[in-house]
């Protein structure tokens, strides 16, 4: 199992950390500049036809798949090991699994790939398909929160990062294929939905477990990395069981009723 997590070549390359961890507060702007660009691209639209795009929707998310499939087989692969031979307070609370090579080299990509992920909200202006709050909010945030959580080596990142990894392979992947209108499970958005709102109650309850243990010797984390992960994870779940309640079971409680 040890040599199965050994870093491919790929993953050894220039330490991008330093630069990274100085120009982080760029990721302030760029979310600045995100949230002016939707108010533009929609006024934009708003006179004009949805552009099709499908080709190049259909590339995007089959990149962001490939890229999400192959982020999740190492990070949820090195993460495991970690957390059999360490323990999950190994994990969470010491920073020894941050500088591991593939650890690095993951992070560094998936801080990166938040800026990259915007493009999701550019296909929905330009397809003129409806632009939720929790979409925009959620793009923004985890951007800032991702280059927050990198400069200051948030052991607990490491599960924020593998858990928007597996999340995402599968999202990305039902995107793919929608884009590409192939038949796919009826139930996969919902699973997805589902998975996303598990996906934020395990972020908050991570950020409870690193205050709890934040007394131990040698636990690197602060009340202020639990403070912005917990506020940040609890308004995701609210806002994501809220958009599930709205889409998947209001709808149906409205046709039940009209039916009687």
């Amino acid at each position: 199992m040890g040599q199965l997590y050994q870093p491919y070549d790929f993953e050894i390359t220039r330490d991008l950390r330093p630069i990274l961890e100085e120009y982080w507060v760029t990721s302030f702007p760029i979310a600045l500049i995100y949230l002016l660009l939707i108010i533009v691209g929609q006024s934009y639209m708003k006179a004009r036809k949805g552009f099709n795009l499908r080709g190049p929707l259909v590339l995007w998310s089959f990149s962001l798949a490939l890229f999400s499939i192959l982020g999740t087989v190492r990070t949820w692969g090195y993460m495991g090991s970690l957390i059999h031979h360490g323990g999950l307070k190994q994990t969470v609370c010491f920073t020894d699994s941050t500088e591991h090579t593939i650890i690095k080299f993951w992070s560094c990509v998936f801080v990166l790939s938040k800026v990259i992920e915007l493009g999701d909200t550019a296909f929905i202006i330009l397809r003129k398909r409806r632009l939720i709050f929790v979409h925009w909010y959620h793009h923004s945030t985890v951007l800032v929160f991702s280059s927050f959580a990198y400069k200051n080596r948030v052991p607990s990142g490491g599960w924020f990062m593998t858990m928007n990894f597996g999340v995402h392979a599968i999202m990305y992947t039902y995107y793919t294929l929608k884009a590409a209108r192939v038949k796919h499970p009826r139930l996969l958005p919902i699973v997805i939905t589902s998975l996303q709102i598990l996906q934020m109650f395990m972020g908050a309850v991570v950020g409870i477990l690193t205050y709890i243990w934040r007394q131990e010797q040698g636990c690197h984390t602060t009340a202020e990395h639990f403070f912005w992960s917990f506020v940040l994870y609890s308004t995701y779940f609210i806002l994501f069981a809220h958009f599930f309640r709205q889409t998947y079971i209001w709808p149906r409680v409205k046709t039940k009723t009209k039916s009687q």
